[in-house]
C-alpha cells in the first residue's frame, strides 16, 4: 500500500480529488481515441463495396493453406483496400494480401519475414505515437 505523508497545508480530500481528476482525464483521452478509430473504420466500411467475408475469400485464394491472423480496412495509396496477414504452415513468414474494397480483386501479395514484420510493427507504433502527440 502507498503511504502519503501530509504537510500542514495538504488536505487528504484534495489529494484524492486530484488523483480522481487525473485518472478521469486519462480515461477520457483513451475513450476519445477509441471512438475516433471506430468512427474512422465505420466511415471506411460505408465506402467499401466488398464485404470483409468476400475479401477474405479472395485473399485466401492466394494462400489456400493459410489462416488469416489479422485483417483491416484501410486507405493506402489513394485506394480503399482490405489488407490481410495470412499465416501459412511450415513457415514463420506472413503472406500479406491486399484486396481492392471496391472491385474485390487482389491487387497485391507480399511475403514478409519475421524481421520485416517487426520493422513494420515498430513503424506503425511510431506513427500512432506521433498521431497522438
Amino acid at each position: 500500500m502507498l503511504a502519503i505523508t501530509l504537510t500542514q497545508n495538504q488536505n487528504p480530500i484534495h489529494i484524492m480529488n486530484c488523483k480522481t481528476f487525473f485518472a478521469g482525464v486519462v480515461a477520457l483521452g483513451l475513450l476519445v481515441g477509441c471512438a475516433t478509430e471506430a468512427e474512422n473504420q465505420a466511415a471506411l466500411a460505408a465506402r467499401a463495396k466488398v464485404s470483409r467475408a468476400d475479401a477474405e475469400k479472395a485473399a485466401l485464394e492466394k494462400a489456400p493453406d493459410g489462416k488469416i491472423v489479422e485483417g483491416e480496412l484501410e486507405e493506402e495509396g489513394g485506394k480503399l483496400i482490405w489488407s490481410f496477414d495470412i499465416a501459412r504452415p511450415g513457415t514463420k513468414n506472413i503472406t500479406e494480401v491486399a484486396v481492392d474494397a471496391i472491385t474485390g480483386k487482389v491487387i497485391g501479395t507480399e511475403i514478409e519475414t519475421p524481421a520485416q514484420q517487426a520493422k513494420e510493427k515498430a513503424e506503425d507504433a511510431a506513427k500512432e505515437k506521433k498521431k497522438k502527440n
